[in-house]
């Protein structure tokens, strides 16, 4: 029985010297590499429209008057776009404690969620992850 050669010793007899793409399928190694760009724009629109949809609900109050207080100011994916990250700010002029405003969050993020869900058309709603901003970002734009 004669013993195969190994693939190394094959690709060094039909080649001057061996690289890191030898062996590689030539259709896997000039594809355009994966580019996130769409992906990344999809992600972008999704934050925009969450963003817009929990504006409104905070807007509606609901008998909550310390969720009236504050908007959101961005939302980004967190890492993806199945994590969704919110960043709540202070309405210009309102003082807002944050762990009171953390508190009402997590009792109500079930709704917000389920708000969001219904605005969006995805398979599943992303998950809310929310982080208080102390100060307001528009005030510092404009220093």
């Amino acid at each position: 029985m004669t013993r195969k050669p190994s693939r190394r010793r094959e690709m060094e007899s039909l080649c001057a010297e061996v690289r890191e793409d030898d062996g590689m399928n030539p259709k896997d190694f000039f594809r355009k590499s994966s580019s996130r760009r769409g992906n990344d724009r999809k992600d972008f629109q999704l934050c925009r429209q969450v963003a817009e949809t929990l504006n409104l609900v905070l807007r509606s109050g609901q008998n909550d008057d310390l969720l009236a207080s504050v908007y959101v100011a961005s939302v980004a994916p967190a890492p993806n776009a199945s994590q969704l990250l919110v960043c709540l700010a202070p309405l210009p002029g309102e003082h807002v404690e944050e762990r009171a405003l953390l508190e009402q969050v997590r009792a109500v993020v079930g709704r917000l969620r389920a708000e969001v869900a219904s605005a969006i058309t995805r398979k599943r709603a992303p998950k809310l992850l929310f982080r208080f901003l102390a100060t307001n970002p528009a005030s510092e734009d404009r220093r």
